[in-house]
């Protein structure tokens, strides 16, 4: 399943549950940084996680505040999400013991302790936790009412460009089919999140603005 490419650090907060003084920290100390690096990355938006990312941090997110597992034990599970970075969702899974966390022997098919066979344990497998997070980025996707056909720009989006709200569609890109003769329904097709509202209100707010330049 081809999953959503990136977030910003605001909305992996509004995903996971997490701070975004968390999100720094965990960057910084190297605890858990983001897949996708953006060339500013000091700035407050300079952080772009993948989808990958984002199921890593809600079950961190899960592990710390449900369970109250150390930060010790965190590590560990960060580093092996990172050590099964290609490994499908389905095939994921670890366990706690207690509050230790425990991992798979694959030859065996048990929960191994670093100090041998594991005890009773409470399984947590990462494919719920994704299905959830792919549910909860699709409700984040949808537009307000009062988003459609509406002109924005904010300076960590697109570069400070003028944008479609609750888009990341530049009003000039908008213009420029516009000009080369693409009509309403050729621009939607081209961008399938935009409504004629939202094409109509790029095309009056650019032509607008280079009568007043």
């Amino acid at each position: 399943m081809q999953e959503v490419l990136a977030f910003t650090a605001e909305n992996v907060c509004r995903l996971t549950g997490l701070s975004a003084r968390q999100l720094r920290y965990w960057d910084r100390t190297d605890f858990f940084s983001p897949e996708l690096i953006d060339e500013f990355r000091q700035r407050a938006f300079g952080r772009i996680y993948s989808f990958r990312d984002v199921v890593g941090l809600r079950t961190i997110s899960i592990l710390r505040n449900v369970h109250r597992i150390s930060l010790q034990e965190l590590r560990r599970v960060g580093s092996w999400l990172l050590a099964h970075h290609e490994t499908p969702w389905s095939s994921l899974r670890f366990a706690l013991s207690g509050h230790k966390v425990v991992f798979a022997d694959a030859l065996r098919n048990v929960y191994v302790e670093p100090w041998g066979l594991g005890q009773a344990v409470i399984e947590i497998a990462l494919e719920p936790i994704a299905s959830n997070m792919r549910e909860a980025a699709n409700q984040l996707r949808e537009r307000r009412s009062d988003q459609i056909g509406t002109v924005t720009r904010n300076r960590y989006v697109v570069h400070n460009a003028w944008v479609v709200a609750g888009t990341r569609i530049p009003t000039e890109a908008i213009w420029n089919f516009h000009r080369a003769g693409r009509d309403v329904p050729a621009i939607i097709r081209e961008y399938p999140r935009l409504t004629p509202d939202d094409v109509h209100a790029a095309i009056k707010f650019e032509n607008d603005r280079r009568r007043a330049a």
